[in-house]
């Protein structure tokens, strides 16, 4: 199997460029376990005859959360997964849930895997994708482990085997090549980065090499989806947006001449939906990192203490604050055709309304593909 013994190694420049401030340092990047470009196609994990189901029905479904891992409180992670679980029984059934990072904390330990990831997916029923976060990629100190060495056991397997981490649970680990990658499927590809462990994000040249070469090559027939899991944008109290996030991005699309229909990442523990104007077309930016973890985000004030209002234009830009939910857990179903992408975002209970209350739709947008606006 071929490696890349440099891979994350980048160079000094290309990390202090791309580095944000904060305590948590940047962690070399482990080897890929696939070869490149790094894709793994959806019809070597899920059955032919639901690869026919799906391409028959014209479109495609598939969950999207990120910030699941219930360390100090796994309540609403479980009534999440409960919801996200029933939705797998309905007639427009997810083909698979995407991760958007944050899978355990408050380290990328092994013995986290199974309170926090097996366990309470075990009666998940689909594939699970996952892009790591940064708690994914940080070690405890004094842990000479390497970092995303668990990640990458349980997502990035030569072969979908099941690992000693699952403990008693059966489900394989995922096969995905690298720790950035690219997943093929009907109607969508979707390009999956590694923002590392410092606050903001940061990539070595290595990996943007890559992404703006899987820019150039996506095709042009089918939708586009960028996923990270530090966000270019975020009105939150706690983390805000990243510039380097931002600055990444757009350096990659405008050499590339690719612009990513939806961007969607986690990090920041709310749901919140924005609408960036780009040559007179839409481009939805969402935060997703409502999916678990105990501590939700709240969003910033009016200077006079009120809410902010939605929609919402953010100082010096272009990009509009749409819709926010603050004060419950939820995730997002993605519906994808040959001519656009709808998401919705679902809310679940709260722990001391209802363990199996059933999830309601809050918000829900289409983005027009041949006109790349969003419909009213």
């Amino acid at each position: 199997m071929s490696q890349n013994p440099v891979q994350g190694s980048g160079t000094v420049q290309s990390i202090t460029k791309h580095m944000a401030l904060g305590n948590q340092k940047f962690k070399p990047l482990p080897n890929p376990t696939g070869i490149p470009p790094y894709h793994i196609r959806l019809d070597d994990v899920i059955p032919v005859a639901d690869i026919k189901k799906i391409n028959d029905a014209n479109k495609i479904l598939f969950h999207v959360v990120g910030d699941t891992g219930g360390v100090k409180y796994p309540i609403p992670q479980q009534i999440v997964e409960m919801a996200m679980e029933s939705d797998l029984q309905g007639p427009d059934r997810p083909a698979y849930f995407y991760h958007l990072g944050d899978v355990v904390y408050y380290f990328g330990q092994a013995s986290e895997y199974y309170p926090q990831f097996y366990e309470p997916y075990a009666k998940y029923q689909a594939p699970i994708f996952a892009i790591p976060g940064n708690h994914d990629g940080d070690v405890a100190p004094g842990d000479t482990t390497p970092s995303l060495d668990a990640f990458v056991r349980n997502f990035c397997s030569k072969e979908p085997k099941v690992v000693p981490d699952s403990v008693e649970v059966n489900r394989p680990a995922m096969t995905q090549p690298n720790v950035y990658f690219t997943l093929e499927a009907p109607f969508v590809t979707t390009i999956g980065l590694y923002s590392n462990v410092p606050e903001g994000g940061v990539f070595d040249d290595s990996q943007i090499k890559w992404f703006k070469d899987e820019l150039r090559k996506a095709p042009k027939n089918k939708a586009l989806i960028v996923t990270v899991h530090h966000p270019a944008y975020s009105a939150d109290m706690y983390h805000s947006g990243s510039k380097v996030i931002e600055e990444t991005l757009d350096n990659a699309f405008s050499e590339s001449g690719r612009f990513a229909d939806i961007i969607l990442t986690g990090h920041v523990h709310n749901y919140q939906r924005f609408t960036r104007t780009v040559d007179n077309k839409h481009v939805p930016y969402l935060v997703v990192g409502s999916g678990g973890y105990w501590h939700l985000h709240y969003m910033q004030k009016l200077p006079n203490k009120d809410p902010l209002p939605v929609p919402y234009t953010m100082p010096d830009s272009n990009t509009i604050l749409e819709n926010y939910c603050e004060n419950r857990h939820g995730y997002m179903i993605m519906q994808v055709t040959p001519e656009s992408i709808t998401g919705t975002y679902h809310t679940v209970p709260r722990p001391h309304e209802s363990w199996r209350g059933k999830s309601e739709l809050f918000d829900s947008f289409t983005l027009d593909l041949s006109t790349h606006r969003l419909k009213k």
